[in-house]
């Protein structure tokens, strides 16, 4: 199971924590897209290490488009002689609409034509023939020989897709080179209901489940001890009384029975009650959702919970990563 680092913050920061991911011998860096941009700390990261995935975790496609999405995917891909990753999320209406002011339609079917869009783009790089992608969401019908980048000898890039729902998770087992699966999920939902429409994509692609690659970011409290544990832990809590909240997620409380503390949590978030969501997740919900431990501890944890599931977990920044 390969171990990817999360990054994010100040930009001046970037290359060096990449540079500091790779040292510490993790396989990939993830850069999230919350307050700053995901691509450029990765480009910046291209130019500093030579091993480790650059992986966007993810980049909102719906506020982007797929001729600009493939124009500085292919960049960083060359530029780390193909190493970068292109991880694409739909993000949830609200966004898209009132943060972007970007159109939402159908978000499966979207993501699935913006992918299969670039995945022509490249071609007609590539393959050197006219582009013409058709689709009900996009047209690219349209590449002059001045804003052609050609051949690349790196291969494309890998595309990624980030799922919860089951439209969604079908999509990326069609036509993504890997899943994204969301921090809100637990081994149970990943297990019995993701895997599952992840299969139903693959099997409308002709594909396999080793055509896939499946990675989690891992909600964590890590600490030597119970005083270093608490406050990563009320954070935890915090963080899922968020997730949960939104109606797109609450699919993976009602398999575990919870969908009434989703009502609550989304009550509460229209009120900004903020801190009260906190205290609807209880221990229970902690232990399915979060490891929680020291270091060796939660890498076996992991291990148990995850092993057979994933194929790389993603985790915070630190000087060495989980031996999973």
């Amino acid at each position: 199971m390969k171990t990817d680092a999360i990054i994010h913050g100040n930009l001046a920061d970037a290359a060096a924590a990449i540079r500091r991911a790779e040292d510490a011998g993790f396989d990939g860096v993830v850069s999230v897209e919350i307050s700053h941009d995901p691509f450029l700390p990765l480009t910046l990261g291209a130019a500093a290490t030579e091993r480790v995935d650059l992986i966007t975790g993810i980049a909102v496609a719906f506020a982007r488009n797929p001729m600009n999405a493939a124009v500085i995917a292919n960049d960083i891909n060359r530029l780390s002689n193909g190493r970068f990753i292109l991880g694409l999320g739909s993000q949830i209406k609200p966004h898209i609409t009132k943060r972007f002011s970007m159109p939402w339609s159908d978000p499966a079917a979207r993501m699935r034509e913006f992918v299969l869009a670039i995945r022509a783009i490249w071609e007609s790089w590539n393959e050197g023939t006219p582009l013409a992608f058709r689709g009900d969401y996009y047209r690219h019908t349209l590449m002059t020989p001045m804003f052609d980048q050609g051949p690349s000898e790196c291969g494309d890039p890998r595309i990624f897709v980030a799922a919860v729902g089951p439209g969604m998770t079908a999509v990326a087992g069609e036509v993504a080179d890997g899943l994204m699966a969301h921090g809100f999920t637990t081994p149970s939902y990943l297990r019995d209901v993701t895997m599952v429409n992840l299969a139903k994509g693959l099997e409308r692609s002709a594909r396999s489940r080793t055509d896939v690659e499946v990675t989690i970011p891992i909600m964590s409290a890590i600490g030597r001890d119970d005083a270093e544990i608490a406050p990563k832990l009320a954070a935890v809590r915090q963080q899922l009384a968020f997730y949960g909240s939104t109606p797109a997620y609450r699919g993976v409380l009602e398999h575990h029975g919870w969908g009434d503390v989703g009502d609550e949590l989304n009550r509460l978030s229209k009120q900004g009650e903020w801190v009260a969501m906190g205290d609807l997740i209880t221990d229970e919900m902690l232990q399915e959702f979060a490891v929680i431990g020291d270091l060796e501890s939660v890498s076996s944890e992991i291990r148990q919970k995850f092993g057979g599931l994933v194929d790389r977990v993603q985790m915070g920044l630190s000087d060495k990563p989980l031996k999973i």
